[in-house]
């Protein structure tokens, strides 16, 4: 099983290199087109979608695949990846160098294997977590190869929660952390798995922009909330989540649930 999972890592690391430096080549350069929910996309998102698809298709052949781009139905297959080929199009059409590609791999609709490259920063994030799936193999959340893990601070004005661009009416009511704002929703929730914030919030993401930063939150010992009733995973054969939001809070700590929880929870009534 190793074998199999030094694979996965190398595929990542290298189609996610060969493709970020193409997409540098384009970075601040293209104009985007609006899609039906509101989001940006360029020749760039769709030239990588394919990209990557057709690796997968070459490298993992039996291997299901959905995008943000071009497949929105979850398949049949054991094992499917989940792509966001370009995380951030806004800040790249914009010019500005926070963006990625993030790549996670499912089992029997369950992430396990997640993969974050941004890569104008040379951060690449990965992380493993098997929960229940009977899978074993290497553990652990890296950046740049490196171990991280959450933060065990307490809250207080020097220390970060990371908000989205809809989720900025948190700050009605006095908030216990500085709030920063990222682009990026991958790498919003990434920063608190680096220890670099203690919480930060998504109120309307697709599957394909938390797939990834599920598993590497969880790996690196933080906490993945989802502020809607149903749990997120495992995905449903069939089910199309081209339309679906998953509002989802990630935090440090359990302790720290209780703490940010209650002043974002309204978030949810922006889902679907």
């Amino acid at each position: 099983m190793n074998d199999f999972w030094d694979k996965v890592l190398y595929f990542c690391q290298a189609t996610t290199d060969r493709i970020g430096s193409q997409l540098i080549n384009d970075f601040g350069k293209l104009q985007a087109t609006q899609k039906e929910d509101g989001s940006l996309v360029t020749k760039a998102d769709k030239w990588a979608d394919g990209e990557i698809r057709a690796a997968i298709a070459v490298t993992f052949p039996d291997h299901g695949i959905l995008t943000e781009e071009t497949e929105h139905i979850f398949p049949a297959t054991d094992w499917c990846w989940i792509i966001d080929p370009i995380d951030g199009t806004t800040n790249f059409t914009r010019g500005i160098p926070i963006w990625a590609i993030s790549i996670g791999l499912l089992y029997r609709g369950t992430p396990i294997f997640g993969f974050v490259h941004l890569p104008q920063l040379r951060h690449s994030f990965h992380g493993y977590w098997y929960g229940d799936s009977g899978l074993t193999g290497p553990t652990g959340a890296y950046l740049n190869n490196q171990p991280i893990h959450t933060s065990a601070d307490s809250p207080s004005k020097s220390h970060l929660f990371n908000l989205c661009a809809r989720s900025t009416s948190v700050l009605k009511k006095p908030f216990p952390c500085k709030i920063r704002m990222i682009g990026v929703a991958s790498y919003n929730l990434l920063l608190v798995a680096a220890g670099a914030a203690l919480g930060g919030v998504e109120a309307t993401p697709k599957i394909w922009d938390i797939a990834a930063a599920w598993v590497i939150v969880q790996a690196a010992g933080g906490v993945f909330i989802s502020l809607t009733p149903e749990p997120v995973f495992p995905l449903k054969v069939g089910q199309d989540y081209g339309s679906y939001s998953f509002p989802t809070l990630v935090v440090s700590q359990t302790e720290l649930v209780s703490v940010f929880k209650p002043l974002v929870a309204f978030l949810s009534q922006k889902a679907n």
